[in-house]
């Protein structure tokens, strides 16, 4: 069973550790066995291609690596500052996100 994250795609992160501390950005994709997120424009690295149909030359291309998400933490929607996330339900029962910095949902 794979274990339950508090990030999503699309969800605005930032970094606590690692070499883009104090950095944030937007999720790109989550990697839920690898308990892994890309973040746009974090963590890049240079990338050897072969030439294809997007890059007929081939070359070094930029790409966003992957950080672990224990190093990421949610942006408060209210204020802009990182915090943490918990899991309450709605007044319709649907269990939703919320931000234990403001109380507010995450959308």
């Amino acid at each position: 069973m794979q274990k339950k994250l508090h990030i999503k795609k699309g969800d605005q992160v930032f970094v606590i550790s690692g070499n883009e501390k104090g950095k944030s950005g937007r999720v790109l994709e989550v990697d839920k066995t690898k308990l892994r997120a890309i973040v746009e424009g974090l963590n890049m690295m240079s990338v050897h291609t072969k030439p294809n149909a997007a890059s007929p030359d081939g070359g070094i291309v930029k790409k966003e690596g992957s950080i672990h998400v224990s190093n990421l933490l949610h942006i408060d929607p209210k204020d802009g500052k990182p915090c943490r996330v918990g899991r309450k339900l709605d007044e319709k029962g649907i269990k939703v996100r919320f931000s234990k910095r403001s109380g507010e949902v995450i959308k």
